[in-house]
């Protein structure tokens, strides 16, 4: 059923157009784009322990083994961003009809920005049989839509220890209104915010320590509460912002959560508290601070006394 389901969401067909469309290095001659991907969606689902065991199964093949190999090693990164975002406008349409789920944050469309490290392989090259670790292969930047379920976009890097916030860079340009990033501490440089609020879309990313540095901070006020605490907020204004363009108003919302301050009367200078800041660059349909709790409840819980959390 699963392999049915597969065949009929990502035809043959299709997969080679968009390996056609997007593809910079390959080319294409006795072993096709879609055959590789229809032997990597097996055991993607876990209907085969590896691409040798799928290869073996599937039947005589155009091309030898090593070939295949070949073939997926030498895959451009860009092509593999290229067919996540053409698999989620595909499917897309397909999972409205089956029904939306509950919006997170109702009249926004959210983007959770994470790294994914491809797991240690253990499978030795000739050159790394002597070393204790695991060689790490890869870095895949990951963007998902918890009201779809769907990963919109990916960008693929081949360096392992490359800088998340690196890999988020190319990202920006596929950022736009109505939408509202949410990360951990690694996408909170100021690059990356301002790459959001110039392209008109919100975030919600985990405070780092260093980042960002602020011109100014005004006054802590209270804002009310949610379902985990009681919230207050601060105006901010990040510096490397043009000193003669008025600064796009922005907040940093603190969340105390009551199971770790029961009995405290103000959450106010918090070490445990979490820092939350979104800029209220949405335009007039700013949500209300309180909505973030959404947001920051899907990265994770908020973190024990001592840590602080930017989202």
């Amino acid at each position: 059923m699963a392999r049915t389901l597969l065949e009929q969401a990502f035809p043959a067909a299709w997969l080679d157009a968009v390996f056609a469309a997007h593809r910079q290095r390959q080319y294409e001659r006795e072993l096709l784009f879609s055959t590789v991907v229809e032997l990597m969606m097996l055991v993607a689902v876990g209907l085969r322990p590896s691409l040798h065991a799928a290869a073996r199964q599937a039947g005589p093949l155009p091309v030898s083994l090593p070939a295949l190999y070949d073939k997926l090693k030498r895959t451009d990164p860009a092509l593999l961003g290229a067919l996540v975002r053409a698999s989620a406008e595909r499917l897309g349409p397909v999972l409205a009809e089956l029904g939306a789920r509950p919006a997170r944050l109702p009249g926004y469309a959210l983007r959770v920005i994470d790294g994914n490290h491809l797991p240690a392989s253990h499978k030795r090259l000739k050159a790394l049989r002597e070393c204790r670790g695991a060689a790490l292969p890869g870095l895949a930047m990951v963007v998902y839509d918890p009201d779809s379920g769907l990963v919109t976009d990916l960008v693929a890097g081949e360096d392992a220890f490359t800088h998340e916030r690196v890999l988020a860079a190319p990202l920006l340009d596929r950022a736009g209104p109505g939408q509202v990033w949410v990360g951990d501490r690694h996408f909170c440089p100021g690059g990356l915010l301002r790459g959001w609020d110039a392209a008109g879309a919100g975030f919600v990313v985990r405070e780092h320590a260093t980042h960002p540095r602020l011109r100014n901070a005004g006054p802590w006020r209270m804002a009310g509460r949610t379902k985990t605490g009681r919230l207050r907020e601060q105006a901010i204004t990040p510096a490397g912002a043009d000193p003669d363009q008025a600064p796009a108003p922005r907040s940093r919302p603190d969340l105390a959560a009551d199971r770790t301050y029961p009995d405290a009367a103000d959450p106010g200078g918090r070490s445990g508290s979490a820092a939350v800041e979104q800029p209220a660059g949405l335009g007039e349909r700013s949500p209300d601070r309180t909505g973030l709790s959404g947001p920051l409840a899907h990265r994770g819980p908020v973190p024990a006394p001592g840590g602080r959390a930017a989202q």
